[in-house]
């Protein structure tokens, strides 16, 4: 029940507008998002990159209302494309790219629009020497962004895909994508959906997770591990033990500010660690959502906005 109230948080332009006011909670926005600017996403990951981490990045924008304005984010992920190759840091940072933000959820023409947005990104990535992960959405999203995750395939095969254990269908999902080739990032998932799709109890969303660890460390492809629980990072190594992975066919993958110490511990044994770091002026939604599950680090930005009123 608490993390629905928080879900619904997220969505709330009032709550939004209050805590954007609140010097207070600039300590917990930038602990967790890297800036507002893309130079500060750059900087972010070039620091990140230096401690032996590697990155994906994702642009935190409004939502898209209009083929123009998805056509300025897919712009943007161009120029910060450019600019992490300027960088030189393409071998380890890559982008993360959610379609609803590039046209998704246009009426009309919004899978055709996405589509050619995400192309145009993944074009500027191949052009820097990187790759796009296609973030995942609610459950509605589910079929369309893997339709569109299959056009992107056929030119740029590196693409990955998001997939989410709280739903039920995701070990299936899992056993289409575990082929040669074919990156998967499996999380547990941020969104409240139904019953009917998806898991609710905390218990079965991580028996489904290491259900779906096992599928895609038996196949062929490349499973991109992103979880803070210990506990699922203990059975994901010991899955790759047992299917004789070797360090660097598969990765782990954290957020920003959450668990800093971990990511190092497991760079230094030999893991490959992705760090998700976001930035943009529309950091509120992020953070709420993505933190649902940290309520001392969410009642501490709550308590902030609570007491300005």
């Amino acid at each position: 029940m608490v993390r629905s109230a928080l879900l619904g948080a997220s969505r709330s332009e009032r709550l939004r507008h209050t805590a954007e006011r609140i010097p207070l909670t600039r300590k917990v926005v930038a602990r967790y998002v890297a800036g507002t600017e893309q130079s500060d996403a750059v900087r972010v990951a070039g620091e990140l990159a230096g401690e032996g981490l590697a990155v994906t990045i994702d642009h935190l924008g409004e939502p898209t209302h209009d083929r123009a304005h998805a056509t300025r984010i897919a712009q943007t992920y161009v120029a910060l494309l450019e600019a992490l190759g300027k960088a030189e840091l393409t071998p380890d940072v890559e982008v993360s790219v959610t379609l609803s933000a590039v046209g998704q959820t246009l009426p009309a023409d919004g899978a055709a629009i996405a589509l050619e947005n995400a192309q145009q990104i993944c074009q500027a990535a191949a052009d820097a020497g990187t790759t796009v992960t296609l973030d995942m959405e609610d459950h509605t999203t589910t079929d369309a962004t893997l339709g569109i995750l299959r056009d992107l395939r056929a030119d740029f095969p590196s693409v990955g895909a998001v997939l989410q254990a709280q739903l039920k269908r995701t070990e299936s999902d899992c056993r289409d994508l575990a082929y040669e080739g074919s990156r998967v990032r499996l999380c547990k998932g941020a969104y409240d959906e139904p019953e009917t799709v998806a898991f609710r109890d905390r218990g079965e969303v991580d028996r489904s997770y290491v259900r779906c660890m096992k599928v895609l460390f038996a196949g062929a492809g490349y499973p991109m591990i992103a979880t803070h629980d210990a506990r699922l990072v203990e059975i994901a190594g010991s899955l790759a033990a047992r299917h004789r992975r070797e360090q660097g066919s598969y990765e782990y993958q954290m957020l920003y500010g959450l668990r800093s110490r971990e990511q190092v511990r497991l760079v230094r044994a030999g893991e490959r660690v992705r760090v998700y770091v976001p930035y943009g002026p529309e950091w509120y939604a992020y953070l709420v959502r993505r933190l649902a599950d940290r309520p001392a680090n969410l009642a501490f930005l709550l308590r902030s906005v609570a007491s300005s009123k």
